[in-house]
């Protein structure tokens, strides 16, 4: 049997702690993976379960969105996998006899942790304005309520549609179809938390927001640089691809603020040398960077490059580039290089020895993820990562170019189905010629947008399509009271979470439908498709019965939403697309370029790939036709006296906003969330004990401070100056108006703080 949810909550500022770890996965891993399995789902369905996971006629992971190789192991799934299909796929229920139990006020006052270890919800839920309770509602009179809200608001733009990734490609295209039938494009998403200054700076430099490389690729790199990323913990199943990557001749650079065991050695599950011998070793170089370093660090690379004979390839900056001259006079002469050691925290020989494995590498990758991409000088960054790799023309070269590795399974997919704020006119004319009404134009809200919107009034109704939206934005407490403004927030989840808490005047939780489970339209058993991080689109499968008889997919509840409120003046065929996803398909396949012959080609058990001109054929979408080198200022933060620039981060039982356990087996935390990682020689400096407990105290340049309390100081060997603490606990420390530039995206990775000992 599985086993119960807590009743109470467990303490999470009092950990066990020890060193770090430098390993990762392994036999614990697998021990880990199938103990919380089996708390979660039972022996039983644990076997039938994971066995379908990244199948090619199973389903795809709810975790992250890394690729699935050709040849498919029978256990295709990572220890955070696994632990992510146990959530969904848990024998645990939140039935109405719950909320009956617990008031809202009670809810909010509860962890994260504790709200997703309750299980899956089973029925529609209202909280009526007034009410301390949500009660359960029939679904015809939540859609009614939803209705009444949207067609009574000034302007469709009072209204606000958030998407989580883990939405399929199905949903997403019929979800934000909807929104711009109704007339809106505030159409916020996860994107404009993680991967929005990727999108950005790569549209500019190359014209398509995503990268250009292929798990294939990967395998025949001759360097990979991991910059800002930690695979071991937010996508494990790469670990497999740079193991494979070392035995083909790779070598490994990682440039992170802290060492992550993934990183140092990996102890392959699948193979007996992984389970019974010492792993193999993966980082050749460790640069461990300060905090915002980044930029410096590759304008550092690129500057020796520059002034190395023989090092460019010429021929392809002359045929692909535009811009080279204006940037070679920025990044070529005079390079302070004490600014560089100051900015990196790295010295020159390390840089030297980086220097050294470029030139001897014909097939360089970097691949990165939120490290690079939550500070405010993140744009710049990446372009600068992009003029690192076209200066050898390592962009359109198999096994070269930018690797975004995104989060979500399918929030690259969701992107491309036209989930967007900033529609581009080519879509929106698309959507007209198809669909014969005229969208919007405008842009609507991103994530930081649609927050102040709420809070202004300028937004009343709210509208998520999964996620956990007030966990995983900034500033806390401003959003919350942005939330609570509204007249109305809708919720369509899976699991209990905090933003079910945090409502506006009247709520709905709307239950829906989980990746595991089957999926039964009036036409047949359904399937829909995800995108994985390197353009591959392929068909997902549940097996399991749902969780309740009371649940709906989420295309099924955007059609029924949309034929309740557009009632009959829309000549969209809603009804058509719930009974049969097929003819979904049929519609992006007229109006989202390379996805042509959709439902032919997504029956192949591979899928297929999506076009990406840099990779394909070395053109490049830009306004100039070419890939664009760009020239910046090199920016990284200042820290005064006495202050140390703290990063967020996710623990190993952790993602993203869903807390599966309190252990961060590999920085050695144990049963606690609320610490704080600390060079020891910087805690020293500040007069903090290993086992302290202080506050964390963020300033600002306004002179504004925000405060977290009560983290047990843990003396770590991060990169000094830098401290590291978890989110969602720390997002209170950001402010709303703390964001990358031109991206918009909050920036969580650099924020100033002063450890203030707890009680003063």
């Amino acid at each position: 049997m599985a086993g119960k949810a807590p009743e109470s909550d467990p303490v999470q500022d009092a950990p066990e702690v020890s060193g770090p770890k430098h390993s990762a996965v392994g036999l614990p891993a697998i021990t880990h993976a199938l103990r919380i399995s089996r708390q979660q789902m039972g022996v039983k369905r644990t076997a039938l379960t994971l066995l379908r996971v990244n199948q090619k006629e199973g389903f795809d992971c709810p975790g992250c969105a890394w690729p699935d190789p050709d040849h498919r192991h029978a256990a295709e799934f990572c220890e955070n996998g696994a632990k992510a299909v146990a959530e969904e796929a848990t024998l645990r229920r939140v039935t109405p006899d719950f909320f009956a139990a617990h008031s809202v006020a009670d809810l909010a006052g509860r962890s994260g942790y504790w709200l997703g270890q309750q299980g899956r919800l089973t029925q529609p839920m209202y909280l009526a304005e007034g009410a301390t309770h949500y009660a359960p509602v029939p679904w015809e009179r939540a859609f009614d309520i939803i209705a009444e809200e949207l067609t009574g608001l000034s302007s469709p733009d009072e209204a606000v549609f958030y998407t989580s990734g883990r939405t399929s490609n199905e949903a997403a295209f019929l979800y934000q179809l909807f929104a711009r039938e109704y007339g809106t494009n505030n159409l916020p998403d996860c994107s404009n938390m993680c991967h929005e200054s990727s999108g950005s700076a790569l549209t500019e430099t190359i014209g398509i927001g995503k990268g250009s490389v292929s798990l294939e690729d990967l395998h025949k790199a001759d360097l990979i640089i991991v910059a800002g990323q930690n695979p071991g913990t937010n996508h494990p199943r790469q670990l497999s691809a740079l193991e494979k990557a070392k035995a083909n001749g790779a070598k490994i650079i990682s440039v992170n603020p802290l060492p992550e065991a993934g990183l140092e050695r990996f102890k392959n599950p699948q193979t007996p040398r992984g389970l019974a011998g010492g792993g193999t070793s993966l980082t050749d170089l460790f640069l461990q960077i300060r905090l915002g370093g980044d930029q410096a660090l590759f304008r550092a690379l690129n500057h020796l490059l520059l002034q190395t004979e023989g090092a460019l390839d010429e021929d392809f900056i002359r045929e692909h580039t535009h811009g080279f001259e204006e940037f070679a006079a920025a990044a070529g002469d005079g390079l302070d290089w004490d600014e560089t050691l100051r900015a990196t925290g790295l010295t020159r020989a390390e840089i030297d020895e980086a220097l050294r494995m470029v030139l001897a590498s014909k097939r360089t990758i970097v691949c990165w993820a939120m490290g690079l991409t939550q500070h405010k000088h993140s744009v710049p960054t990446i372009r600068e990562v992009v003029n690192f790799l076209l200066l050898r023309g390592n962009i359109g070269r198999p096994g070269a170019g930018v690797c975004p590795v995104r989060g979500h399974s399918n929030v690259q997919g969701d992107r491309t189905m036209g989930i967007f704020e900033r529609p581009a006119p080519a879509f929106l004319d698309a959507l007209e010629k198809e669909f014969g009404f005229a969208p919007p134009r405008e842009h609507g809200y991103d994530v930081v947008r649609a927050i102040r919107a709420l809070r202004d009034g300028q937004a009343k109704v709210f509208f998520a399509m999964g996620g956990n939206f007030v966990s995983a934005t900034p500033d806390t407490e401003v959003t919350e009271a942005a939330v609570r403004r509204a007249n109305l927030t809708v919720h369509v989840s899976t699991k209990l979470n905090r933003s079910h808490a945090v409502t506006g005047a009247r709520a709905l939780i709307l239950p829906t439908l989980g990746r595991t489970e089957k999926d039964l339209q009036s036409s047949g058993e359904q399937f829909v498709t995800v995108e994985d991080s390197m353009g591959m689109v392929h068909a997902s499968r549940g097996r399991l019965e749902p969780a309740s008889p009371h649940l709906l997919s989420e295309p099924a509840i955007v059609c029924r939403l949309a034929r309740r409120v557009l009632g009959k003046d829309s000549r969209i065929p809603w009804e058509e697309f719930e009974k049969d996803y097929a003819t979904i398909r049929d519609r992006i396949a007229r109006v989202v370029p390379g996805f042509e012959d959709f439902n032919a080609r997504v029956a192949s058990p591979d899928g297929f790939a999506l076009p990406h001109a840099p990779r394909d054929d070395r053109s490049f979408p830009t306004a100039t036709g070419k890939a664009n080198f760009t020239a910046a200022p090199v920016e990284f933060p200042a820290v005064p006296e006495g202050r140390l620039l703290l990063q967020t981060l996710r623990s190993h039982d952790q993602y993203n906003t869903t807390i599966y356990g309190l252990d961060d087996r590999y920085r050695g935390i144990k049963n606690g969330r609320r610490v704080v990682l600390v060079h020891p020689e910087d805690a020293r400096a500040l007069g903090l004990a290993d086992g302290a407990y202080t506050d964390l105290v963020s300033e600002w340049t306004d002179g504004s401070e925000r405060r977290a309390p009560g983290f047990r100081v843990v003396h770590y060997p991060t990169a000094r100056g830098c401290a590291a603490a978890y989110y969602p606990e720390t997002n209170v420390l950001i402010p709303l108006d703390h964001t990358a530039d031109t991206s918009n995206t909050p920036a969580s990775k650099s924020v100033v703080i002063r450890l203030e000992p707890t009680g003063l």
